[in-house]
């Protein structure tokens, strides 16, 4: 009896040792990443882009040509054309204002020249009819020249009422807003009902035939610009066909800002460009200064974007993939420039969804 129960002691005491043992290997088991998984992940070394480092600056497109068309005259908004984003020619019917007084001006001042014509056709005859009573001695002279005084002054009162009366013509036709040119509509602030005074914007149209990008770059950087033929332009809200270019015309205005020390530098794009005026753009310049280095590159594939954050799973000394934010640059439609956040040499894994995966089940 007393064997019985010295054996069921250790046989209690190594059941309890052997479970404590395989806690502790599920516990390390739960704290490494499968060896498996992470072996499985496909992972790619960051390097540099072969060819000479550059260097970029911020900046946004706009167009040469924009136009804000204002209200020369008061009157209510009668009838709207178009909408933001139409496509119009030009001499294209854009609004209407509310223009009968203004008509009726005009109707007025059209009368008051044809009065004044009567009134210096009869000035006319009565000087005509003077002359040859002063010819035959019959009248003096000053009866003459009251005579030419006054029809003098009939043909300046017609002249007047006919420069008034174009004038009113002319005011009738700021009632009628036309396109200045082709291009599109990109704001009207206005609708019907509402009334225009002068200088009061009523819509906003660009020319997209004739875009640039303009950056402010530091002034140590204007001497990289050079003739601009190695300078490019990207844009990365368009396709990859059209998302790098090579500017038509490149322009450093001569003030700089005193505040920041930065010079406007202007990119003039080529015809085509299917970019709208406020996207953003980045102007890229050799960076031949010493001591630049170049920026790491990673597959596209390899990028996470969520909402705001952009991003990428790196692998750490323990190849356990973890996210980090980035910042990006230019890519060639299969990889992209990482500008800030990563280290040329650091371990990328390329699958972004099985690296997260991954991820969330190491935790």
């Amino acid at each position: 009896m007393h064997m019985n129960s010295a054996t069921a002691s250790i046989a209690s005491k190594g059941a309890a040792v052997a479970a404590g043992l395989l806690l502790a290997w599920a516990a390390a088991a739960a704290a490494e990443p499968p060896r498996a998984a992470t072996s499985a992940l496909e992972v790619v070394t960051a390097r540099a882009s072969q060819g000479q480092a550059t260097s970029s600056y911020d900046g946004v497109i706009e167009a040469q040509r924009q136009t804000v068309i204002a209200a020369q005259v008061s009157g209510a908004v009668v009838e709207l054309k178009v909408r933001p984003g139409d496509r119009v020619a030009a001499g294209q019917l854009l609004l209407r204002l509310d223009a009968r007084a203004a008509d009726q001006n005009a109707v007025a001042s059209e009368a008051q020249v044809r009065a004044a014509r009567a009134l210096q056709d009869v000035a006319a005859k009565e000087y005509a009819r003077q002359q040859q009573l002063a010819a035959e001695r019959f009248i003096s002279g000053a009866a003459l020249d009251q005579a030419e005084a006054q029809f003098k002054a009939s043909q300046a009162q017609s002249a007047a009422q006919l420069a008034q009366a174009g004038a009113a013509r002319t005011q009738t036709g700021y009632y009628v807003v036309r396109a200045p040119y082709a291009g599109v509509v990109s704001e009207v602030p206005v609708t019907l009902g509402d009334m225009a005074t002068p200088g009061r914007a009523l819509l906003t149209l660009y020319d997209p035939a004739a875009l640039r990008v303009s950056a402010a770059v530091p002034q140590s950087a204007v001497a990289r610009v050079g003739d601009g033929k190695s300078l490019r332009a990207e844009l990365p809200g368009l396709a990859t066909a059209q998302r790098l270019q090579t500017p038509v015309r490149v322009q450093v205005l001569p003030a700089a800002d005193a505040a920041t020390h930065t010079v406007t530098l202007r990119v003039d794009l080529a015809p085509g460009v299917t970019a709208a005026p406020g996207q953003f753009a980045r102007v890229w310049l050799p960076a031949v200064e010493a001591g630049a280095s170049a920026s790491p590159w990673v597959p596209l594939q390899s990028i996470v974007r969520r909402a705001e954050m952009t991003g990428l799973y790196v692998l750490d000394a323990g190849g356990k993939p973890l996210l980090r934010q980035v910042r990006l640059g230019r890519n060639d439609g299969v990889r992209v420039e990482v500008l800030s956040g990563l280290a040329i040499g650091e371990r990328v894994a390329t699958d972004a969804q099985a690296a997260a995966r991954l991820s969330a089940s190491a935790r």
